[in-house]
């Protein structure tokens, strides 16, 4: 019986730990200005926990195996800036996770050399075994790098409309900081990535801080070129106190043209890379077809011959 009570109090006090860890992870998310699916992404019940659980041993694992380089750890923070995670334990838990995945490759790399291959010669049995490694290492930094490609993407597609919604916001008499905000608000379900970093923005400005450390906090967590050169552009407009209104139409009118420069681009290579499908798949294809009845009557016509 006592031993029932103790294991129920332990299994009590895990799971009162693990909602303490939550809710101060939603009082974070709110706080930064992440958006609701952001602050709430875990999933409730037994898959929820495992997922708390997971990044708690990676964040306390990742905390005694992260860099020790303030640089490496300065990159890797503005990689997952640049990625959309915030959160202030998010190095921590990409440098667990990593050096997680090295050592499952290095257990996963030792099981196939002696298990799977134990005949196979030395050299081999090493290039295998690196192989494997080397994918399990680097592949949480190719997702990463992956993420931070599609959402700067995103940001990029979305970034024309919002400076036209912009420039009609403050023509109408709009101050920058409340069409900043209306913007971030109307482009919620069409570009979300960019309207919760517009939002964060307005958050910023409201929490206190001067309207170019915000700006200059946007193109820092964005990472684009595009945004960069908005942000110097807005800056300069309110230090010298020229029009904001001009000055975003004509970003705008450039970002139009910009945009459709680079769909020029995609279209003029688009064939060079329908080249190798059209060689390897579509050409023999079509010379099957083609040709392939006139071979299969030059063959009977032959075997006929030689009869």
């Amino acid at each position: 019986m006592l031993a029932h009570l103790t294991v129920f109090a332990l299994v009590l006090g895990v799971f009162a730990h693990l909602e303490e860890l939550r809710r101060r992870r939603e009082i974070m998310g709110r706080t930064l200005g992440l958006t609701p699916n952001d602050a709430t992404r875990r999933r409730p019940g037994a898959l929820g926990w495992l997922a708390g659980f997971f990044l708690s041993a990676a964040e306390s694992f990742g905390r005694k195996v992260q860099p020790s380089k303030a640089e490496d750890i300065s990159a890797t923070k503005a990689t997952l800036l640049h990625a959309g995670f915030r959160g202030q334990n998010a190095v921590e838990i990409y440098w667990g996770i990593k050096i997680g995945m090295a050592l499952l490759g290095i257990g996963l790399a030792a099981a196939l050399v002696l298990v799977v291959m134990p005949t196979m010669r030395p050299e081999y049995k090493f290039v295998v075994g690196a192989g494997v490694v080397a994918v399990f290492f680097y592949t949480p930094g190719l997702i990463l790098n992956h993420l931070v490609t599609k959402r700067q993407r995103a940001i990029q597609n979305g970034l024309p409309d919002a400076l036209d919604l912009l420039v009609v916001c403050v023509e109408a008499g709009m101050g920058l900081d409340g069409a900043i905000q209306r913007v971030g608000m109307e482009l919620a379900h069409k570009e979300p990535v960019l309207s919760s970093e517009l939002r964060l923005l307005t958050l910023e400005l409201r929490a206190g801080k001067s309207r170019r450390e915000a700006l200059k906090n946007l193109a820092t967590r964005v990472g684009l070129e595009d945004v960069g050169s908005l942000v110097a552009l807005l800056i300069q407009a309110d230090m010298f106190g020229t029009s904001i209104a001009q000055t975003l139409r004509v970003y705008a009118d450039a970002m139009r043209t910009k945009r459709f420069q680079r769909a020029e681009e995609i279209a003029a290579k688009l064939p060079v890379k329908l080249l190798m499908p059209l060689v390897f798949f579509i050409f023999p294809t079509l010379l099957l077809i083609i040709l392939g009845p006139a071979a299969i009557r030059l063959m009977a016509m032959f075997s006929h011959t030689h009869k």
